[in-house]
C-alpha cells in the first residue's frame, strides 16, 4: 500500500485560510476528487478535493486550523503506486459555494490551436495592456488597468465608447421604454381623475432625447478615458500572434504590441435564415432601436426579454404587435407565476402573443412582410408592415482571429475561463457575453474589474454567488439566484414565501397592484436562496435581494430589517414575514 499525502491546490493566492468543515473521518473510503474538508476566506466557500482514490489513513487538520496552497491536509493509503506522486496538472480552481454558480468558469475542454509566431512587424502601438471591445465590461477593465497604473489601450470597433449595451443596446432601448411607460401612465391617469387625453407622438423629438441619452454618456466614457491616458484606437481587431492585434480603422492598419490583453468583444444578434435580411423591414434589435417608423402592424419573433421590451415600446407608440415565441412560455427559463402578470397585461393591451409556434417562412413582397406560421395554434398566414426578429445572441469569439494568440474558441464562439477570467494563454483574459451566459452588461463589468485587478497582480477572483436578471417591460420582471421551477426540478427542499402587491397600500397608490414579490428559502436554514418580483421597478427592488443572498441572509434578517413605508420595498421584508408566519399585512390561517 503506497501512503499519499493530499495537498491544497491553488486557491487563487489566498494565505491562511481557516477550515471550517471536515467531510471525511479516518478509515473512510475516498474516491478521487471526493471532498475532504471545506475551507472559507472572507469571499468564498471553497471545497478541497481528494487528488487520488484510497483509504483516508489521517486527518492532518482539524476545524479552526489555518490552511495555504501547498499545505498537507490528509493522507491516503492506495493500492495504485502510480497514485503515489501528486499529479503535475494542477487541481482544478475550487468552486464557490453558491446556490447560482459562476457560468463561465469551465476550463477549456478543447486542444488549444497552435499560436502564430510573431509578426516581426514594426509596431505602431506598445502597451502593457490592451483591451478589446470598449463595451461595459471592456471600458470597466480599461479603466480599472489605468488606475491601478498599467498602460492601457482600448480598442473600439465604434467611434463611440460604450460598445453594443450603451451605443444600440440597454441604454437607448430604456430611454424608449420611459417614454413608452409614461405613455401609459397617461392613458391609466384617466381611470383616477387626470385625462391628458391621446398622446401625440413626435417621433423625430423622441429619436433625438434617445440620441441624446446615449451622447451624454459617450462623452462622459471618453472623458474619463482621457483623464485616466487609456489610448483609444477606433476599429476592428484581430490577433495576429499571441502579443499582437492588429486594428484595421478608417484610417487604415495599426499594429499593437502588449504584454497582457482583456479579450471584450462581446456579441451580436443571432439572425435566421428564414428571414430576408437583405430587405430594410427585417429588423433586429440594434435596427429597431433606430425607430424609422412606427410601424401599423409589427411582428416580433422571439418572447424574451428584448422582444417583449421592444414590443412593449411599438405598442405604446401605437403599433399592433404580435409576439411569436417557439417555447411554450413567454421569457423561456423565468418562472411562469412571473410572467404571467406580464402576459395579462400585454394582452389587455392589446398584444398578440402565440407560444409553441415557428415562424416557418417570411417572404419580401412589394405591399408587405407575408409570414407564415406553424404550431398548433398557430395564426394565419398574415401580413407585417415591419418584422424584428430577437432570438438571441451569438458570441463574437469567432470572429478575432484568437487561434492565432493560441486561445481556444468553441463551435459557437464561447471562450473558456478559470476563475482569475484567464484563458488556456495565462497572459490572455476574456470577458462578458463572450465567456458564456448569462450575456448581462453587469455581470460584463464586474468580470472586467476583475481581469484587469488580476493582471495587475492583485490576488481576485470570482466570487459573486449570484447575478441578477431584469427585463425593463412593463410591468417590469426580475430575479435572481434559485428559481422556484429550478428548485423543483433538483429536488431542493425550499420554502416560497410571495406577498402579493394588492396588499400593498404603495402599489395601491400607484394604480399598479398587477405584481407580487417572492423570495425562496432554504427550508433547513432558513436562508434566501432565490427571488422574483414582478411589478412596476422590479429592477430597482431585486438588488436588496441580490445582496441578501451574498450576505446569507435568513427570513428575519430581511424581516426584522426596517423598511420605510408606504414604499413598494416593503414587500421584501413582507415575504420574508409571511415565510416566518410573523405577518400581520394578511390573514394567512395556520395550517392544522
Amino acid at each position: 500500500m503506497a501512503s499519499i499525502e493530499i495537498k491544497v491546490p491553488d486557491i487563487g493566492g489566498h494565505q491562511g485560510v481557516p477550515v471550517i468543515e471536515l467531510l471525511a473521518k479516518p478509515g473512510d473510503t475516498i474516491a478521487k476528487d471526493q471532498g475532504l474538508v471545506t475551507l472559507e476566506s472572507d469571499k468564498a466557500t471553497m471545497e478541497i478535493p481528494s487528488s487520488a482514490a484510497g483509504v483516508l489513513k489521517e486527518l492532518k487538520v482539524k476545524v479552526g486550523d489555518e490552511v495555504s496552497e501547498g499545505s498537507v491536509i490528509a493522507v491516503l493509503e492506495s493500492a495504485e503506486a502510480a497514485s503515489a506522486a501528486m499529479p503535475s496538472k494542477p487541481a482544478e480552481a475550487p468552486k464557490l459555494e453558491s446556490p447560482q454558480a459562476a457560468p463561465t468558469m469551465a476550463a477549456p475542454a478543447a486542444p488549444a490551436p497552435k499560436a502564430a509566431g510573431a509578426s516581426g512587424r514594426q509596431a505602431d502601438v506598445e502597451c502593457r495592456i490592451v483591451v478589446l471591445g470598449a463595451g461595459p465590461g471592456g471600458y470597466t477593465a480599461a479603466f480599472r488597468a489605468a488606475d491601478l497604473g498599467l498602460d492601457t489601450v482600448l480598442i473600439e470597433r465604434y467611434p463611440q465608447l460604450g460598445g453594443v449595451c450603451l451605443n444600440v443596446g440597454c441604454i437607448p432601448s430604456k430611454a424608449l421604454l420611459h417614454a413608452a411607460e409614461i405613455i401609459e401612465e397617461a392613458k391609466h391617469a384617466a381611470a383616477y381623475g387626470v385625462d391628458f387625453g391621446t398622446a401625440k407622438i413626435d417621433l423625430d423629438k423622441l429619436r433625438k432625447h434617445k440620441e441624446k441619452v446615449v451622447g451624454t454618456l459617450n462623452s462622459g466614457l471618453a472623458g474619463m478615458a482621457k483623464q485616466r491616458k487609456v489610448r483609444v484606437l477606433t476599429g476592428v481587431g484581430r490577433f495576429v500572434s499571441p502579443n499582437e492585434i492588429e486594428v484595421e480603422g478608417a484610417d487604415g492598419k495599426k499594429l499593437v504590441r502588449f504584454e497582457q490583453c482583456i479579450i471584450a468583444a462581446g456579441s451580436q444578434p443571432v439572425k435566421l435564415p428564414a428571414f430576408p435580411w437583405d430587405d430594410a423591414r427585417v429588423m433586429d434589435s440594434t435596427d429597431a432601436l433606430m425607430l424609422a417608423d412606427i410601424p401599423k402592424q409589427l411582428l416580433v419573433v422571439g418572447g424574451g426579454i428584448i422582444g417583449l421590451e421592444m414590443a412593449c415600446v411599438y405598442s405604446a407608440l401605437g403599433s399592433a404587435v404580435t409576439v411569436v415565441e417557439f417555447m411554450p412560455q413567454l421569457m423561456p427559463g423565468t418562472d411562469p407565476d412571473l410572467v404571467k402578470p406580464l402576459a395579462d397585461l400585454l394582452k389587455k393591451r392589446g398584444v398578440a402573443v402565440h407560444l409553441s409556434t415557428k415562424v416557418a417562412k417570411v417572404e419580401a413582397k412589394k405591399d408587405a412582410l407575408h409570414a407564415t406560421f406553424e404550431g398548433e395554434k398557430a395564426p394565419a398566414n398574415t401580413k407585417y408592415d415591419r418584422a424584428l426578429v430577437s432570438v438571441g445572441r451569438r458570441p463574437n469569439g469567432g470572429k478575432i482571429d484568437a487561434d492565432k494568440a493560441g486561445v481556444v474558441v468553441d463551435e459557437r464562439g464561447f471562450i473558456a475561463v478559470d476563475r482569475q477570467m484567464r484563458t488556456n494563454v495565462p497572459h490572455i483574459f476574456a470577458i462578458g457575453d463572450l465567456v458564456g451566459q448569462p450575456m448581462l452588461a453587469h455581470k460584463a463589468t464586474h468580470e472586467g474589474k476583475l481581469a484587469a485587478e488580476v493582471a495587475a497582480g492583485e490576488k481576485r477572483e470570482w466570487v459573486a454567488r449570484v447575478i441578477p436578471s431584469v427585463a425593463y417591460t412593463d410591468p417590469e420582471v426580475a430575479w435572481v439566484g434559485v428559481t422556484e421551477t429550478e428548485a423543483k426540478a433538483k429536488g431542493l427542499k425550499i420554502g416560497v414565501a410571495k406577498f402579493p402587491w394588492a396588499a400593498s397600500g404603495r402599489a395601491i397608490g400607484l394604480g399598479r397592484t398587477e405584481g407580487f414579490t417572492k423570495l425562496i428559502f432554504d427550508e433547513a436554514t432558513h436562508r434566501v436562496i432565490g427571488g422574483g418580483i414582478v411589478g412596476t421597478r422590479a429592477g430597482e427592488l431585486i438588488a436588496e435581494i441580490t445582496l441578501a443572498i451574498e450576505m446569507g441572509c435568513e427570513a428575519g434578517d430581511i424581516g426584522h430589517s426596517i423598511h420605510p413605508h408606504p414604499t413598494l420595498s416593503e414587500s421584501v421584508a413582507m415575504s420574508a414575514e409571511v415565510f416566518e408566519g410573523s405577518i400581520t399585512d394578511l390573514y394567512i390561517p395556520k395550517k392544522k
